[in-house]
């Protein structure tokens, strides 16, 4: 499947975790165990402000269909899927503890994302798996801001995101990466 394909399909796998998370178990009762209560927002704020960024990425990348706008949706949900399975997977380990998400986080965010990773590699939208890496890592520091700081980040991050848009639009065109 292509990259622009595939990418519709992170809303619907974060709509089924958060289904896991909130209707099936109850994952904000599990986080303040163990996490800072920083996050004032409910759960449907949550979803909603997530889903309507998703969206808006996803739109974002079908009009302009280029490398900048493809890694504005791949760091997206690098943050909120990749980083996310792995927290859930990780904690529930390190606590001992099933952390509720776990299972989409592992059955469906990771390997959804293997397969959008995939589809940008082939259609070039990312060079190397370098690219890939960075990405995440970009992903793992605004997730774990995100939990330290809270929602308050959000804001930042949206701010930031038409930035790095404009500068990796212009080294595209001006620089040729070699795979």
């Amino acid at each position: 499947m292509k990259f622009s394909s595939l990418i519709v399909l992170s809303p619907l796998v974060y709509a089924v975790h958060h289904f896991e998370e909130h209707i099936i178990f109850n994952f904000r009762e599990w986080r303040l165990k163990y996490f800072l209560d920083n996050n004032q927002l409910s759960t449907e704020e949550m979803l909603i402000r997530l889903m309507i960024m998703s969206l808006v990425l996803i739109f974002f990348h079908t009009v302009r269909q280029n490398r900048a706008s493809a890694h504005l949706v791949l760091f997206f949900l690098m943050t909120t899927q990749v980083v996310n399975a792995i927290f859930h997977a990780f904690f529930s380990v390190w606590y001992q503890d099933f952390s509720p998400g776990t299972i989409t986080g592992m059955l469906l965010y990771l390997p959804t994302n293997f397969l959008i990773v995939r589809a940008a590699l082939q259609e070039k939208y990312l060079y190397n798996y370098y690219e890939a890496v960075l990405l995440f890592i970009a992903g793992a520091i605004a997730f774990t801001l995100f939990e330290l700081l809270g929602p308050k980040l959000m804001v930042f991050i949206v701010l930031l995101l038409p930035f790095y848009y404009i500068i990796m639009n212009n080294l595209s065109k001006n620089i040729h990466y070699r795979a």
